[in-house]
Order: structure tokens, then sequence, then C-alpha cells
């Protein structure tokens, strides 16, 4: 393993972070709440770290597979280890385990916080939480490759670890160029979010924070109350569209911008995602309307607002669903185990993995019936490969591991079933706002600190999809190899 390449890199990494702090601190100076010296010190101390790790010299520049996992393993640490600093130093919270927590909630696009009250915070600490949130919807690695810092042979392993997914498409040989177009698309869908927002009624501030936080499908709110504090069908509408959109494909966007548009539309995980995101819908808004628990067209809205929130994993919330049937709560909790498409920023399984899971289902089944069947699963009109499949079966097993064993630690606070399930779920699917005394309105302030530490831990694993963080505890890992 390559470990002054990664240590260098990862010193680029962290200068990237503290530029990326300059935009809060510019904020901070603007409001003048007086955090502006939190980002000084911030960005002093995490670029002169950056420094000093880009100062070692690597015998050989060219990232083999191991040290493409190790970097992204390592890499979302950091980010999130130096991200903590300003929360500390800024006296948004005064615990280092609940200022982890909250930095680590804002990179891996997870809504989970510890705060009660948000909206007491300074303005710069507010963007900063949804500022992380944007920059690890697309992946800080990812912003190093499209500003031509990652330019080296092997670079594909990078976006290999780091991207949702169970597939990880080459879209040209000069991935720089495609993640520098990705960066720009987003940007574009960001500022068309915010533009809208604002003619909704928001203040640029707001309208800011909330498109960072719906592109992203992170969720991270300036409002204690969420999209709901606004009370507006307009805005609710906007989140609630461009929530559902980002929880596509990125690369379907690509498609669109290159003019292909059938491609990008009709294939077959978009449609599976579009199905289920209808079907969902329908279900719940007949339920709230059956149940009378809001009217008919109330019903319609606020189902398909909470459907878009889930599938994508984002958070953001209208109305207070833990007060729903309990069949509309099962329903969403589906949607965040489920999440979005492969290749986005949203969380959860990726509809990709259930979509093969239930072809696969459905090809043992035919076996039963028809012993001297040998025809596989077929996606996209090829054949699955039997490598694949087992993946996504090794995948569906671990991720329901961790769920148990994350659940069965965070039992010993002794909060109810429902809040201790739903939080291991919510922190692995990244979304953050789950069930219970963590549904709407709620926060994650009443667990214990090793709790704190084992849900930031399942909030990393799932943005890293689990394999690049479980994989840096194998002692095979870093025996020497270049492959």
């Amino acid at each position: 393993m390559n470990l002054k390449l990664i240590l260098r890199t990862l010193g680029m990494l962290l200068l990237v972070e503290a530029v990326c702090m300059v935009p809060s601190l510019f904020v901070s100076l603007a409001y003048g709440q007086g955090d502006w010296w939190a980002f000084v010190f911030s960005i002093l101390a995490t670029g002169g770290t950056g420094a000093i790790l880009r100062l070692l010299k690597p015998k050989v520049s060219e990232f083999y597979a191991k040290d493409g996992f190790a970097l992204v393993g390592l890499s979302w640490l950091a980010i999130s280890v130096f991200g903590a600093i300003p929360y500390i130093l800024g006296h948004a919270m005064d615990s280092p385990a609940d200022a982890l927590f909250e930095s680590v909630s804002g990179f891996s696009t997870t809504t989970a916080s510890v705060l009660d009250n948000i909206e007491s915070l300074p303005h710069g600490i507010i963007f900063w939480r949804s500022f992380t949130n944007w920059l690890g919807g697309m992946g800080i690695l990812m912003l190093l490759l499209a500003a031509g810092r990652l330019a080296k042979p092997g670079s594909f392993h990078i976006v290999q670890a780091e991207t949702p997914g169970p597939y990880v498409e080459k879209f040209s040989p000069k991935m720089g160029r495609v993640a520098k177009l990705l960066y720009i698309i987003y940007a574009g869908i960001t500022v068309v979010i915010a533009l809208m927002l604002m003619a909704g009624g928001m203040s640029l501030f707001d309208a800011v924070v909330h498109a960072l936080g719906t592109v992203s499908t992170g969720g991270i709110s300036s409002k204690n109350y969420s999209v709901g504090e606004f009370g507006s069908v307009y805005v609710n509408a906007v989140v609630g569209i461009f929530m559902f959109l980002c929880g596509a494909r990125l690369s379907a966007f690509k498609l669109i911008f290159e003019g292909k548009w059938k491609e990008a539309i009709f294939e077959e995980e978009t449609k599976f995602y579009f199905f289920i995101a209808l079907i969902s819908t329908a279900l719940i808004a007949a339920d709230l309307a059956l149940t009378k628990t809001a009217g008919a067209w109330d019903s319609v809205l606020l189902s398909s607002f909470q459907v878009s929130s889930s599938i994508t994993s984002t958070g953001f919330y209208i109305a207070d669903y833990n007060k729903w049937p309990l069949f509309s709560k099962i329903v969403l909790l589906f949607l965040i185990l489920m999440g979005g498409c492969s290749g986005s920023t949203s969380g959860g399984l990726k509809s990709m993995r259930a979509l093969l899971l239930l072809k696969s289902a459905k090809l043992e089944m035919e076996k039963i019936l028809h012993p001297k069947l040998f025809a596989g699963a077929k996606l996209n009109g090829k054949v699955v490969s039997t490598e694949d499949l087992t993946g996504v079966h090794s995948f569906f097993f671990l991720y329901i591991a961790v769920i148990a064993v994350a659940s069965a630690i965070i039992s010993l606070d002794g909060l109810d079933v429902t809040t201790t399930v739903s939080a291991a779920v919510a922190a692995l699917s990244n979304i953050g706002t789950g069930f219970g005394a963590i549904g709407p309105g709620g926060n994650y302030s009443g667990f214990s600190g090793l709790s704190k530490m084992v849900l930031s831990f399942c909030m990393l694993l799932g943005r890293l999809e689990i394999y690049p963080a479980l994989i840096l505890f194998m002692p095979k890992f870093w025996r020497k190899s270049n492959i």
C-alpha cells in the first residue's frame, strides 16, 4: 500500500476542506454573530495540517485498488474530524462526541442531529452544516477529481470506492472530465432550486440552505420544523420534486444534458424507482384519507412529499408522520431501507439492489417449478452475472447485520424499541429522521456517547456502502500488496 501517496492526497483533501470553510466565514462576518473566529481557527488548523501532509514525497504516484479504498475510508474520517472543529469553537455544542456526530451527519448527508434548537445557532454554523451536506452529496474526493487534483493512474479505484451503488459506470476514459461535468450539473441544479425557493418567498439564506440540502438529499434545514416551518404548498412542491429527481442516477442528468432522454428515463432501475414511489404515494394517500388523518387533497400532498423524502433518504418533513397510521409508517420504513438509485446522492440499499433481489427471488422460484431452467436474471436486457448477484446478496446480509448489531448496542440506553431500531436504520440509510423520539421535531440528544459513536460509524458505513469502511478493520488489508 502506498501510504505516503494516501497521506499526501489526504493533505490536499484537508486543504480543500479549509477552502470550503471560507464561505461559512463570510456568512458569519455578514451576520456579525461572533462565530467568525471559530472558522478562522478551523481554517488555519485544517489547512495547516493539510500543508504538512503535502510535504510527503511518495516514490510511486499510482493508485491501486487497496489505495483507493484506504483513501476513501480515511478521507471521510479525516474531513469529519476537522469538520467538527467549528461546532466546538462556535459553542454550538460542548461535547466532542456531539460535534463529531454532527459533522459526520452533515458530510454523510444524514439529517441526524443532537441540536434541539437549530434556529438559535449563528448563521455561519447553520450554513456550515448545510454546506457539508452539499460537499458530501457528490463526494469530496470527486471534487478533487473534478478539479484535476487526482489525475493519477488508477484514480478510477477511488471513484469506484466512493460512488454509491452496486455498479460504477466508466463514462469515458477521462474520469476527471466526467466528474467536472457532473459537478457543473450539480451546482446548476442547486442554483435553480435556490432561485425557485426565493420566488416562493424564502429569504436568500433559507433558500440556499434548503437548496443545498435538497440537491444533496441531505435534508439539513435552517428551521427547527424543517420545510414544514414555511407552510407553503409551492415550497413543498419545489423541494419534493427536486428531492425525487436528485434520487435518480447522477449519470441520468449527464445523459439528458447530452440529449439522450430515452436512455436516461427508460433505464430499468429508473423505471422501478418511479414505480415504487408512485405506488407508495397512492397507498399512503389512501391510508391517510380512509383513516381521516387528513383530507383527500392534503393526503395526496403529504404522502407525495414524505415518499419523496423517504425514498431519497433526504429527511425533510412537512408533517408529524409519527401520528400517521401504522400502515403508512411501515411503507415509509420500507422506502427508507430501499433508498434511491445507484450512483445518486441518496442512501439506503439502492433501488438497483432491491430490483436485483426481486429478480433473484423470482429466478429461484422459477427454478423450483422448472429445475432444468438455466436462464439468469436480466437487467436492461443483459444477463446479470452470478458474481454480481452474490455481491448484492452479501451486501444485503451485511446491511441487515449492521442494523441488528447497532440496534443491540443502542438498546443499552433503555429507549423504546421504535426509537432504538429506527435510529440504526435511519443512520445506516443516511436519512437521520426516523420514528419515535427521532421523528419529526425530535433529535438524538437523548442517546449516550457510545450510541452516538455507533450511529456516527453507521452513517459513514451507509455513505460509503459499508465495504470501504469495514475493510479498514481487516488485518489482511494492511499487508503489502500492489493490487
